[in-house]
């Protein structure tokens, strides 16, 4: 196999295939106030708290009961940075750096989705946070629904975007590269495909240089990067690997039968959370909220941050 001809093609299809899906659903003028007003800015004070032997970094806003926001891969507590200040008023909103990624510290551990899971369970545990809402995004959302799922008299509510809450047949031959070993470590890790063009090229308003320094700066090393290309080899996909597959299987029945409260926010046309997925949560999950964002990919967050976090406001009132 010519691995440098293959690397050229991947990189065409991952700069490209993105952006060409979003232009064909909405133009640059399409643009909303909200996008427009996003701000680069991080103006929280930064928190440290020992979990297994190791700190982790987290922001800490406002009073009342604990509003936990949990992101997914290659992002950080950066990506919660204009919605926290929405519901500030109404709770206490806390933003962790998953281990490995933003500031928390990065150990010599796999990365895998179960280390994940006990990492923010004992952060949870630590910080002797109760009644907990949990406000969730990609590998944040399997964190938070498995947490919900073993502790939901612990949870007050789930808002979740572009989440992750069932095994797929497969992700195209993008997702594949990036499972495959050594072709995987070389885009994710020595080329930081992930940072570089997966994350602006799911943003439809683009992401400002100064934005995407801020992205960059947890992994500006290659030896940084492992949990960036860990991630991708634990999506469920075709029945692997086994031990997430059954864990996304279990909470997924538990999220049908839930009545918890929770909301979803979804975009158009979306990435993981497209129409069809959007009926599935319409006819599967009980007592649901779902609010239409307008124009989004997957990092939702950076496109509608404002709306988003005045229905998060809005909804969380009435829990």
């Amino acid at each position: 196999m010519n691995i440098a001809y293959l690397l050229k093609i991947i990189m065409l299809l991952t700069v490209l295939t993105p952006v060409a899906v979003i232009n064909a659903q909405s133009s640059s003028s399409d643009q909303t106030e909200d996008s427009a007003d996003a701000s680069a800015d991080f103006p929280f004070k930064s928190h440290y708290v020992e979990v297994f032997g190791q700190q982790m970094h987290y922001i800490d806003e406002g009073e009342g009961d604990p509003i936990l926001f949990l992101h997914g891969n290659p992002t950080s507590s950066y990506l919660w940075r204009n919605i926290i200040p929405h519901v500030t008023e109404h709770g206490r909103a806390i933003a962790v750096d998953l281990i490995g990624m933003g500031k928390s510290a990065k150990p010599d551990i796999d990365y895998s989705f179960v280390e994940h899971v006990a990492y923010v369970e004992e952060f949870i545990r630590v910080m002797d946070l109760k009644n907990v809402t949990l406000v969730i995004h990609d590998w944040g959302s399997g964190i938070g629904f498995h947490y919900a799922s073993r502790h939901e008299d612990n949870v007050k509510g789930i808002a979740f975007m572009e989440a992750i809450y069932e095994e797929r047949p497969g992700m195209g031959a993008l997702f594949e590269q990036f499972r495959t070993p050594d072709i995987g470590w070389e885009l994710l890790v020595n080329q930081n495909l992930f940072v570089e063009q997966v994350l602006p090229g799911s943003v439809v308003r683009g992401l400002t240089e100064e934005e995407m320094t801020h992205y960059r700066e947890p992994f500006l090393e290659p030896s940084s990067r492992k949990p960036v290309w860990k991630w991708p080899n634990e999506l469920p996909l075709a029945g692997k690997p086994e031990g997430v597959v059954g864990m996304v299987k279990t909470y997924n029945a538990w999220l049908r039968e839930s009545t918890l409260p929770k909301i979803l926010f979804y975009a158009q046309p979306g990435a993981l959370i497209g129409a069809t997925q959007q009926e599935w949560f319409r006819l599967n999950v009980k007592n649901l909220e779902m609010v239409d964002i307008g124009p989004g990919r997957h990092f939702v967050q950076e496109d509608n941050p404002h709306g988003i976090g005045r229905e998060l406001a809005r909804w969380y009132q009435g829990l």
